[in-house]
């Protein structure tokens, strides 16, 4: 059941990859953004700003929400620890870097809570999300080659 629910996990995850990289290709003419660019942007630019705003940020809660999680337990490890022990696990199997994941984890917060009068953080917070968007797709990649290698042991095992 857990294999089947990482397997389904996974699929959404690309999904959310999917749209993240064809935001960025539009996007990448106008990148990094201040407050002047974000006021100019076309129609289809701003669309494709709220998709990788809106995908990144269900990428990123799909890896901490569910992933993580359930692809420790897959491997083993006791899950019923704190969100940061997992955290730390993940990093100690060379998965994640643990203060990059708190950064990009801000920056979507930024984002989810847009407060017009604070431009800068808003464009600042934009311009990091596109920047990492890479990391957010590595990161899941890797968490599948880890789900992959746990799967071929646990076959050739059997």
């Amino acid at each position: 059941m857990l294999k089947k629910r990482l397997k389904y996990y996974f699929n959404e995850a690309k999904t959310h990859i999917d749209k993240i990289q064809k935001a960025n290709r539009v996007l990448k003419e106008v990148m990094p953004v201040d407050i002047t660019t974000l006021e100019n942007l076309s129609e289809q630019q701003q669309d494709k700003l709220d998709i990788l705003a809106f995908r990144f940020s269900k990428l990123q809660d799909l890896l901490g929400d569910k992933i993580f999680r359930n692809i420790l337990e897959y491997s083993g490890f006791n899950v019923q620890q704190s969100f940061v022990k997992l955290l730390s696990e993940l990093e100690k199997e060379g998965i994640l870097d643990l203060n990059q994941w708190i950064e990009l984890r801000n920056a979507r917060n930024k984002i989810a809570h847009e407060y017009p009068d604070n431009e800068d953080s808003l464009t600042s917070s934009i311009n990091f999300i596109y920047r990492h968007s890479d990391y957010l797709i590595e990161l899941t990649d890797r968490l599948e080659r880890y789900f992959n290698e746990i799967t071929t042991k646990r076959n050739s095992s059997n």
